[in-house]
């Protein structure tokens, strides 16, 4: 009778989800934030012109290797504007920046550890294949910093930071799906990034 009910513990033996891969930061981490650091980086402040690119609403959720959400983690992107040039004063082809794209961002996970982005699909930048950047801070701390890629693009097969990740379903984790907005007339995108923490879940 022990043992029955040993096996009837509900996620008692649930598989660990995979852990989102650590990645280099790369070099152009915002060398000045900019004054707004909002979820939406379509749109500065007050200003009425948004930033050219494909519409992305970006969502996902924080949890632990179990699945249990991670609440009040601080999830940060940033990426290219649609031109292929960063909001750092190094970028390559600072003259063609769009001043209308916000290039970083913010969100505060939830109660069920979701966060939100409205940004633009990411383009190609010299050297590598369409990226964002992701980074999960924790009290106060950087617990992960990794990159997100569009699955299906060329170019990932001869990125060398995405061939670095030799476990293919470990490379699969990173890869997201860029699809149709389902009732948009813009041709607005989603995508989905879930990401999962190598923490206990007494932690999380």
């Amino acid at each position: 009778m022990g043992s029955a009910a040993f096996f009837t513990v509900p996620g008692a033996f649930a598989e660990e989800l995979i852990k989102t891969p650590p990645q280099t930061e790369g070099p152009f981490y915002p060398d000045k934030l900019p004054l707004d650091t909002d979820n939406d980086l379509l749109v500065i402040n007050d200003k009425i012109t948004p930033a050219v690119g494909e519409i992305t609403h970006l969502t996902g959720k924080v949890t632990d290797v179990k699945g249990n959400p991670i609440r009040n983690a601080i999830v940060k992107i940033w990426q290219t504007d649609n031109n292929g040039v960063y909001l750092h004063s190094d970028s390559n082809r600072r003259g063609e920046l769009d001043s209308n794209f916000q290039g970083f961002g913010q969100f505060l996970t939830d109660l069920k550890g979701d966060y939100y982005f409205r940004t633009i699909k990411p383009t190609k930048y010299p050297g590598r294949t369409p990226h964002i950047h992701v980074a999960v801070e924790r009290n106060g701390k950087r617990t992960l910093t990794t990159q997100l890629y569009i699955k299906g693009e060329l170019g990932n097969e001869k990125d060398g930071i995405v061939q670095s990740i030799k476990d293919l379903k470990i490379r699969d984790s990173v890869m997201v799906d860029f699809k149709p907005l389902q009732g948009s007339k813009t041709g607005e995108l989603t995508a989905n990034f879930n990401i999962v923490l190598g923490v206990t879940p007494k932690d999380a």
